[in-house]
């Protein structure tokens, strides 16, 4: 049997996003023999001591690589992304992209499955609309074209009772036309949460199995837009990552579908005068035009700049008030749940992530056959001792 590389033990560790604190606890290495549990674990990356089997399958499953990654010559190369559409700041940290690899793994692995049980079924049907149109189509044409998909007329979605229930009218349409919708934005604790400025959406492009994930870490105002910028991706053609600041030309564009979809420009001009107005009056006004037409004050404020009615410095200033404003709401919610008991349970929450689609479409190939019950909870996130709860409400019939 060969040797463990050290040095895989020490990358597999960082690319999950663990330093070795975190890493020592989770892989339950203990204090033993007068020697610290960090002591330890740093003896095993320095490759002073070998890890024994048991630790090495718990590493396996911590650090989500297969068992036979450790005994790699060298560490791989970062993982397909696809296309990475993101400018980060200058003065982004670089944690958070190990979370991100271990994320889009995880994601790519969800969906290898899905397509290949997909494939397997006699009437599997490939979406035309995946790689259909081109940024020379121009904005208006993507809108029409992907309204027309979805079947969603802007009336419709404005009818909602609020934000909530507006994205999922726009997710259950968007499921409805054969993508799959996944809201993650950690690898399965707070502990993992991936920044913003990291990761907004991540699109894969298949015309059997397209997957679109948004980081659910984001004001739940912000989720529509973000769906409609990974699906403008999709209609593109184009697997990739998105985040940062929108400066380049695709993500810009992809920006104008999202918001001309939600937002006509026409609809701007009750906000001609928010320029000359103080923040605070900007900010009320733009609040209760928002709030009607159920899409982030954020969104609106971006809108106004790219369309001159308000100036860079007034977006800025906009932009940072409503930001505030959300992270001390978001602070008094999480205060609020800590103090609550109750709340919904662990596969209510679950499955409001996964998407309505994926557990059906679980549900349904367990039935046939196609996935094991070790398969579905890959794709489902989970245990497979915990998919049948996942499941609960979709009865494993064949269709």
């Amino acid at each position: 049997m060969p040797k463990v590389n050290p040095a895989i033990l020490r990358w597999a560790r960082e690319t999950a996003g663990l330093d070795q604190a975190e890493a020592a606890e989770r892989l339950k290495i203990r204090d033993a023999r007068g020697v610290a549990a960090l002591d330890r674990l740093k003896a095993l990356e320095d490759g002073e001591d070998t890890p024994s089997r048991p630790l090495l399958v718990r590493m396996a499953k911590q650090y989500r690589r297969p068992l036979l990654t450790f005994y790699l010559g060298s560490p791989p190369p970062q993982g397909d992304r696809g296309q990475d559409f993101r400018t980060l700041p200058r003065d982004q940290p670089p944690d958070d992209e190990p979370l991100l690899d271990a994320l889009i793994r995880d994601v790519q692995a969800r969906q290898s499955m899905i397509r290949s049980a997909l494939l397997d079924e006699d009437d599997v049907q490939l979406l035309d609309f995946i790689g259909s149109e081109t940024a020379e189509s121009g904005v208006e044409a993507l809108v029409a074209s992907i309204r027309s998909v979805l079947k969603l007329p802007l009336e419709e979605y404005r009818q909602c009772r609020d934000v909530d229930d507006a994205f999922g009218l726009l997710r259950a349409r968007t499921e409805e036309a054969g993508v799959f919708v996944l809201l993650l934005g950690n690898l399965g604790s707070h502990h993992t949460n991936i920044d913003l400025d990291t990761f907004r959406g991540f699109a894969i492009a298949d015309d059997v199995a397209p997957f679109l994930v948004i980081n659910d870490q984001d004001h739940h105002a912000a989720w529509s837009f973000t769906l409609l910028h990974e699906l403008t991706h999709l209609w593109l053609g184009e697997t990739g990552v998105s985040g940062g600041r929108p400066e380049l030309a695709v993500e810009r564009f992809c920006n104008e579908v999202a918001s001309e979809f939600l937002l006509p420009a026409s609809e701007l001009a009750e906000l001609a005068e928010v320029g000359h107005a103080s923040t605070a009056d900007a900010a009320g006004r733009i609040g209760e035009f928002a709030s009607s037409r159920k899409v982030s004050h954020s969104m609106v404020a971006y809108k106004l700049f790219t369309h001159g009615l308000v100036d860079a410095a007034k977006w800025s200033t906009l932009s940072h008030f409503f930001r505030e404003r959300w992270l001390s709401e978001r602070e008094r919610r999480r205060e609020r749940a800590r103090e609550s008991e109750g709340g919904p349970s662990y596969y209510v929450v679950r499955r409001h992530r996964l998407g309505t689609a994926l557990v059906e479409a679980t549900a349904r190939l367990m039935a046939t056959g196609s996935l094991t019950t070790s398969k579905a909870g890959t794709v489902l996130g989970v245990k497979p001792k915990n998919v049948q709860g996942v499941l609960s409400e979709y009865p494993l019939r064949a269709s």
